[in-house]
């Protein structure tokens, strides 16, 4: 994506796009991250002149590098099975409660210190000199050099978030060792140049710098939220869900715990106190077993089916992995006494459904940890294209829904690059000009929240 950006500019045009398909090896689940490198380079190629560079990426996952810093082997994919039953290991040295006391994360078997202790005795992890994130080793192949991005940092369970440094009496009594990881770097530090090698495989004149930005893409999505003031919720709709409230402390308390609300690091000192909800991963699987409907079809015949007919908890761990969702989706209503949705619009229903209910949750129970009242949500990512995902949701939460930008990720890269090279003002600045450059679309919300009420309190009993 190559942006653009002025006063009363701010434009993004996508240059290229490229696959990003896991690949399941004897050993398990892994990222093609050679694949993914090639397709930055390309599209850097294809971008023309730029002035800066910056990456974001998903969480928790990294590469292992060796003392020469070559890589060791491709990294594990989070959606591995390597890390079932660890946490319990975890817990037996640092108990749950003294663990997000430490560092305010959600629980998530897939968290960068689980998979750490998953590794133990590993030949890799044993020759690894060097540990990076996935935008930071992207980033370190494209300049040289090495350093942890802190938004993403804050997602390992490594992260005090009050100090936004390295949480190190807890890495010593779980065996951890913080000398693998690069210099913290936050969002706007430089992170190098790119090597000569980078500018004559992509037809670039240097130098090119690349900036650090809020490389896990949520701290990015939410950083291109256009609000005005504090009193927003903020879903970031894709793959995953993220809901919450952007604070400028963490809520560490054991009812946020038991609430399973993390606290991860955003930009400008602030804290996203947010739930993940599975989100559109359960259509993007059924789209798939379906052989690849027309989705603005499928969404009009969802509309149609009669509303809250079925729900299924969007945060069940049971649906994190690949294959069969319709059938998973099924036997969840089954098990649960409610009707079995057996056409694809049923089940595009009852997810879409399901995650308007799981939205209303968070935002709910975000507002009652953190003490603080909301007058509107900003759906943000793919799903604000989702006309009637943004519709039930407005319906679920009974507040206003301001929908857009869909490319929030992208945007919010761009502007901190932008910010970092003098561009653009601060972050309440980056969100007025997204605000004039690319007004959200409103949705109201209808009728009466009385069914959301009773569909939580059916499914909570289930």
């Amino acid at each position: 994506m190559v942006g653009r950006v002025g006063p009363d500019l701010l434009e993004l045009t996508e240059v290229h796009r490229f696959p990003n398909r896991p690949v399941r090896l004897p050993e398990g689940l892994r990222w093609d991250i050679l694949g993914l490198y090639d397709g930055v380079l390309d599209g850097l190629a294809a971008a023309g002149r730029v002035d800066s560079v910056g990456i974001d990426s998903w969480a928790v996952d990294y590469g292992l590098l060796d003392a020469d810093g070559a890589l060791l082997g491709n990294p594990v994919h989070y959606r591995d099975d390597r890390t079932e039953g660890i946490a319990p290991t975890v817990w037996a040295t640092v108990p749950a409660e003294e663990l997000y006391a430490a560092t305010g994360l959600q629980y998530a078997p897939f968290n960068t210190l689980y998979q750490l202790v998953a590794a133990r005795g590993s030949v890799q992890l044993a020759r690894a000199a060097r540990l990076l994130l996935i935008p930071d080793l992207l980033a370190y192949w494209l300049t040289g050099e090495q350093g942890t991005e802190l938004t993403n940092a804050s997602t390992t369970q490594l992260i005090d978030p009050r100090t936004r440094d390295w949480a190190y009496g807890l890495a010593g009594r779980l065996g951890v060792d913080l000398s693998l990881f690069a210099p913290l770097r936050r969002p706007g530090d430089p992170a190098g140049l790119l090597r000569p090698e980078v500018l004559e495989r992509t037809g670039l004149t240097g130098p090119v710098p690349v900036t650090t930005v809020g490389s896990h893409d949520t701290a990015s999505a939410v950083a291109a939220v256009p609000a005005d003031g504090e009193r927003f919720a903020y879903i970031c709709t894709g793959t995953w869900s993220l809901a919450g409230l952007e604070l400028d402390a963490p809520v560490l308390t054991e009812e946020s715990r038991a609430a399973n609300f993390t606290n991860e690091l955003g930009l400008d000192g602030t804290v996203r106190h947010l739930r993940n909800i599975m989100g559109l991963w359960l259509l993007q699987e059924c789209l798939r077993a379906w052989g690849g409907p027309d989705l603005d079809g499928l969404l009009r015949d969802a509309a149609r089916v009669p509303a809250l007919r079925s729900v299924v908890d969007a945060g069940d761990a049971a649906f994190l992995a690949p294959g069969r969702m319709p059938e998973r989706i099924a036997d969840a209503c089954g098990a649960s006494g409610q009707p079995v949705p057996v056409s694809p619009a049923e089940t595009t229903r009852c997810i879409l459904d399901s995650l308007a209910l799981a939205h209303r949750a968070a935002v709910e129970d975000a507002q009652r940890l953190a003490g603080r009242s909301v007058d509107v949500v900003h759906v943000v990512g793919g799903g604000a294209r989702n006309a009637l995902l943004c519709q039930l949701t407005a319906d679920a939460c009974g507040l206003p829904v301001l929908a857009g930008p869909a490319e929030a990720a992208a945007l919010g890269n761009v502007l901190v690059q932008a910010r970092a090279h003098g561009r653009v003002g601060g972050l309440d600045g980056m969100r007025q000009l997204l605000a004039r450059t690319r007004p959200p679309t409103r949705y109201l919300p209808r009728g009466d929240d009385a069914p959301w009420r009773a569909a939580r309190a059916r499914l909570a009993g289930s």
